[in-house]
This record gives structure tokens, C-alpha cells and sequence, in this order.
């Protein structure tokens, strides 16, 4: 899986996340969330959708959704703003440049 989003290179190769080459170490949550947003393609996502797509069965709330999304961004670095906020609508992969 490889996407370029808002001129960064996000891949999972061999069980890792790489962001423009370099290794980033993400929780398994951190990781579902992203994969999600990278398959929804630049759709918005609600909190809700998240919830269904990363945490399955368990429970966890809109709170849930907003700790891992921050603590996604910290872990993306300088590419942190790929992952957008979409004021009460939800987060979204920003789009690729070009």
C-alpha cells in the first residue's frame, strides 16, 4: 500500500509504515486509522466510520477517535498534515499534489 499525500510518500512495506523513506514506528490503532483514511481515497470519514473501520467491536467514543488521530500526526512528524480535520464532518487524507 502506497499513496502520496500533500507531497509526502506514506507506504507499508514488510509490516512497517515508511514516511518519505523513514521508518515510523505507529500503534496498531494509529496504523488502522490510517489505512482507512488512505483507502477512503480523500473521502471525509466521520468519527463514526473510524470507529466502525480501527476499533471493531470495541468500546471507545469520538474522544477515542480524536487521542489517536493526535497522536497519529505526532508520529507522522513533518508529514502530519496529510491526516486533515474536516470542521464536524470528520478527518481526511489530504489530497496528493500535482
Amino acid at each position: 500500500m502506497e499513496v502520496v499525500a500533500h507531497g509526502h510518500r506514506l507506504a507499508r512495506e514488510n509490516g512497517h509504515w515508511l514516511v518519505d523513506g523513514s521508518v515510523v514506528e505507529l500503534s496498531d490503532r494509529q496504523s488502522a486509522v490510517l489505512t482507512a483514511l488512505i483507502q477512503a481515497g480523500g473521502r471525509v470519514l466521520s468519527r463514526d466510520d473510524l470507529l466502525k473501520q480501527a476499533w471493531d467491536s470495541s468500546v471507545a467514543d469520538a474522544h477515542a477517535v480524536e487521542m489517536t488521530v493526535a497522536r497519529l500526526r505526532t508520529a507522522l512528524g513533518p508529514a502530519r498534515h496529510v491526516v486533515q480535520t474536516v470542521v464536524k464532518r470528520g478527518y481526511r487524507l489530504a489530497a496528493a499534489e500535482g
